[in-house]
């Protein structure tokens, strides 16, 4: 009670506060003055090309004016990416390019708990200029050569994102190799599939996941190469691998080409870069074939999106086998930013194998720019929001009222220094203190995900809509605008339509805004599926001398030509009654819960009712399970306990009311599974997108008896 009145009373000192601040605040910023500069250095608005009762289409064309385009795309002729990274290292040449952060130790370290956890003594980062990184990428090119690798034949990379990935990657290019890329997470069968449809027979990989290929070997005939980049602590072992397979070093090609004759071949732009495999949440993933000139393509693209400075860091720690990381690692060394090397697991001071008292990557390297996918953000949302809670009701409430403070002076464009010294400075720590801008992609980003992250962190949080098949360009938030919920208009020389989808009741005759499936077009539009040339015939086509993509996703324009994602063609279910359900929807607003880790929605068309299986976070839920009495039970016994299911079904109901979903749309039975979905599970792909099939199949016998017992 004492609490509550003293926070009421701040309240009303920090309005007070406000009113008589403001006046004098706003005429000495000038304010009004930089909100028009803002506004006037944003990207112009797409303009709406062609409307009828088939489709309507929304395009952005590129200003040859803008200076950036001008100078490296038209004056410097470039595209290919060969000729990108030329230009980098002829205007930044002894500049910082890529960063490693040194491992110094691997100790054991005693938990709390008595377990004993590996963790890791890191230095500082070391540095390679571009000129550097030219050179040993040249020289890893012309070391593949003198491997007997051919032009225009492909190579596998299987390995961790960090330099030596991009550094072979660029090494191939230069001689027109291309690559083939795959997930470290994926299993022992996939990485199999993937190298054996390819035909690679010289498999890139690291120190970590060379043991695999043991067994892997011989279910891969082909292959008759392995190049392993080094470990900072450990020395490789050779032995114990099929006969006639030579395994090099990174450093042992290099050298190679180092000292080889052979001369260089370059490639066109019409030249195959990348076969870089799509997730494969509907069954068995696809190889997508993406040129040199699709890669630049997108570069260009990004260059329209927000400017860069001079001090500006980025921090690469995504898959470099996604097409975001490997296209925004390009774009960052076209214009001489540095990129520093991470991982999920040594990033921030708290992560799994950063030793005690020491830092984290993002506090050492100090980034400015990052590129995320929603499930990290997520999981970002909900460690603050526990954070928080564990630190009792009254800090809760200040909490929340600090964040409503900022998230409404936020939206007027205006600085909260305050607060921030306070409370939110101490949670952008978190990411080194500096990040000021953000994009995620991959898959959808909740509305309240978006907003909380963006106020706590203080940067420019951007989302974008695009796929491997469109080579990571779509849509994009412009940063000036603070909407969530939605992605953003065409970017610059990308066309974007809407088709009449007449099964799912969407068409561009829709009022007040025209509604149909998404279709892009444009330069990065992929060539097509490798070796699948009736699922290439069924999702590309040609049209207005444009090639287009067919993505399955379900759109809405504004008038402004922003786009907003409002469902899916194969996750839309129609129940019994005619409502349609979009399962994505549902779940990416249920997954905004802190109870939930992971959770697949599921709808039969002849019942009324959706279930759902759901993953819950542990911790979350024997909280609950303390506040219900049931301190005593172990975490499996909770999942299958029914007053807990109950407990946690209505604690998501309400979450779903407040998220604004329909009746209809909420789960009315649930199946708590104990097990964290992985991608070696065979639940997720390797980008933790739901692998529907597969779930259904697992947890059938569970769906059946949810709808059995529904009345």
């Amino acid at each position: 009670m004492l609490a509550d009145i003293v926070l009421s009373i701040a309240q009303v000192l920090v309005f007070v506060y406000d009113v008589v601040t403001y006046p004098i605040y706003h005429l000495l910023s000038k304010h009004w003055s930089r909100m028009r500069a803002k506004e006037s250095a944003g990207t112009p608005r797409p303009y709406l090309v062609q409307e009828s009762s088939e489709e309507v289409r929304f395009t952005r064309e590129k200003s040859y004016e803008n200076p950036t385009y001008k100078e490296i795309i038209i004056q410097n002729k470039v595209d290919t990416v060969t000729k990108a990274f030329d230009y980098a290292v002829r205007k930044h040449g002894n500049k910082q390019c890529l960063g490693t952060r040194e491992v110094l130790a691997e100790e054991d370290e005693m938990q709390d708990t008595g377990k004993v956890f590996k963790k890791l003594s890191l230095g500082s980062y070391r540095w390679k200029s571009y000129a550097e990184v030219q050179s040993t990428s040249r020289a890893f090119g012309r070391g593949l050569r003198e491997l007997g690798q051919l032009p225009r034949t492909p190579i596998a990379i299987y390995a961790e994102t960090r330099a030596e990935w991009i550094m072979s990657a660029f090494g191939a290019f230069s001689q027109s190799i291309y690559v083939s890329t795959l997930y470290t997470n994926l299993g022992d069968e996939a990485i199999v599939y993937g190298i054996n449809e390819t035909e690679v027979t010289c498999v890139v990989t690291s120190y970590e996941l060379l043991p695999k290929f043991k067994t892997m070997l011989k279910d891969c005939p082909k292959v008759h190469t392995l190049i392993v980049m080094e470990d900072q602590l450990n020395t490789i072992d050779a032995t114990g691998f099929k006969d006639g397979v030579s395994i090099n070093t990174f450093k042992d090609v290099v050298a190679l080409g180092a000292s080889s004759r052979v001369q260089d071949v370059p490639p066109n732009k019409d030249d195959t870069a990348i076969i870089m495999y799509t997730s494969g949440s509907t069954g068995t993933p696809k190889g997508v074939i993406l040129t040199h000139e699709n890669l630049i393509a997108t570069s260009s693209c990004i260059m329209y999106l927000d400017k860069f400075n001079d001090d500006d860091v980025y921090i690469a720690y995504l898959p470099l086998a996604h097409v975001l990381e490997l296209l925004s690692e390009c774009t960052m060394m076209m214009f001489g930013i540095p990129v520093g090397y991470s991982s999920p697991n040594t990033m921030t001071d708290m992560s799994t194998k950063v030793k005690r008292g020491q830092k984290g990557d993002a506090s050492v390297l100090k980034p400015t720019l990052m590129c995320v996918v929603p499930l990290i953000l997520d999981r970002i949302y909900k460690n603050i929001v526990d954070s928080v809670a564990k630190r009792g009701k009254n800090f809760q409430k200040v909490f929340d009222f600090c964040y409503r403070y900022k998230l409404y002076w936020t939206k007027s464009n205006k600085p909260t220094p305050i607060v921030d010294k306070v409370v939110f400075n101490k949670i952008k720590a978190l990411l080194g203190g500096r990040m000021r801008f953000a994009i995620t992609g991959g898959a959808p980003l909740s509305p309240e995900t978006h907003e909380f992250i963006r106020t706590c962190l203080g940067i420019t949080l951007v989302q974008g809509y695009s796929m491997t098949e469109t080579t990571c360009s779509g849509t994009c938030m412009e940063p000036t605008d603070d909407s969530v919920g939605r992605v953003g208009p065409p970017m610059a020389g990308i066309d974007i339509k809407l088709v009449n989808w007449e099964e799912g009741n969407y068409r561009v005759t829709d009022r007040p805004h025209p509604r149909g499936e998404i279709c892009i077009g444009g330069p990065t539009v992929a060539k097509g599926y490798f070796k699948l040339d009736k699922q290439t015939e069924e999702s590309f086509f040609e049209e207005g001398g444009k090639r287009w993509f067919r993505s399955g996703d379900i759109g809405v324009f504004d008038k402004s030509g922003n786009l907003q994602i409002i469902d899916r063609k194969k996750d839309l279910v129609k129940l019994q009654l005619g409502e349609y359900v979009s399962l994505g929807k549902v779940e990416s607003q249920l997954k905004t819960h802190p109870l939930v880790e992971n959770i697949c929605v599921y709808a039969d068309s002849f019942q009324s009712h959706t279930v759902a299986i759901m993953v819950p976070i542990q911790n979350s839920l024997i909280k609950l399970a303390q506040e219900l009495g049931k301190a005593s039970m172990d975490y499996e016994s909770l999942c299958k306990d029914n007053e807990m299911i109950q407990a946690v079904l209505k604690t998501l109901a309400m979450h779903g009311k407040k998220c604004s979903l329909e009746k209809f749309e909420m789960p009315t039975k649930i199946t708590l599974s104990p097990e964290i979905w992985t991608p070696e599970s065979g639940l997720v792909t390797a980008a933790f997108k739901l692998k529907r099939k597969c779930i259904q199949a697992l947890f059938q016998p569970s769906i059946d008896e949810m709808y059995s017992d529904i009345v």
